[in-house]
């Protein structure tokens, strides 16, 4: 099976997440994509972030009906830091009947080469790109191991959930509304 393999903090897990993964299953060869919750993200500070468990629930209750994605805690279980290239090996090893790619927005393929082992995750494993505004160009874009992937254009941070929660205002339509209850009844990023 050849599943795509969507990092990030998901802090929270919101609907520009859900329709980029979509298009992933929808529009390329990807059978499934696995949401990795990332309990750290070396580039972001931990201080920011819900708890690990909270995250992975929310990404749960935010995909729970559609049966072409999965959550993924296996980075929770792994030396911190976590490193993309080691998950990637890690879930080689444990999944050998299946073949992994990288998702990633274009706003992170400028950067890519300044990931760990950046050529062993392009070579071994290939990068699916969505497009991001604002994204820097990248000599990358025409590697023959990167496929830009059409999905929609969607500008929703969860900085900015997190802020609009902060100040008491809704975040209707741009979480899953199981999100939102539990975000409301779990008081988070209050």
């Amino acid at each position: 099976m050849k599943i795509g393999l969507f990092f990030g903090s998901f802090n929270p897990i919101h609907m520009g997440h859900l329709m980029i993964a979509n298009a992933m299953v929808e529009d390329t060869d990807l059978q499934r994509v696995w949401f990795v919750v990332s309990p750290h993200n070396p580039f972001k500070s931990a201080r920011s972030l819900l708890h690990e468990f909270d995250r992975l629930d929310l990404v749960r209750l935010a995909i729970e009906d559609n049966p072409g994605f999965e959550a993924c805690d296996i980075e929770f279980r792994m030396p911190r830091p976590s490193y993309t290239v080691d998950t990637l090996a890690w879930l080689t090893d444990k999944y050998p009947q299946h073949q992994f790619t990288l998702i990633i927005g274009e706003d992170n393929l400028a950067s890519f080469p300044k990931w760990k082992n950046s050529a062993v995750i392009l070579e071994q494993y290939g990068l699916y790109v969505y497009p991001r505004p604002g994204a820097t160009p990248s000599d990358l874009r025409t590697h023959p191991k990167v496929q830009l992937v059409e999905a929609p254009l969607v500008d929703i941070s969860a900085t900015y959930i997190r802020r609009r929660l902060q100040q008491n205002k809704t975040i209707r339509y741009l979480v899953h509304p199981r999100v939102e209850d539990q975000i409301k009844v779990r008081r988070f990023y209050q």
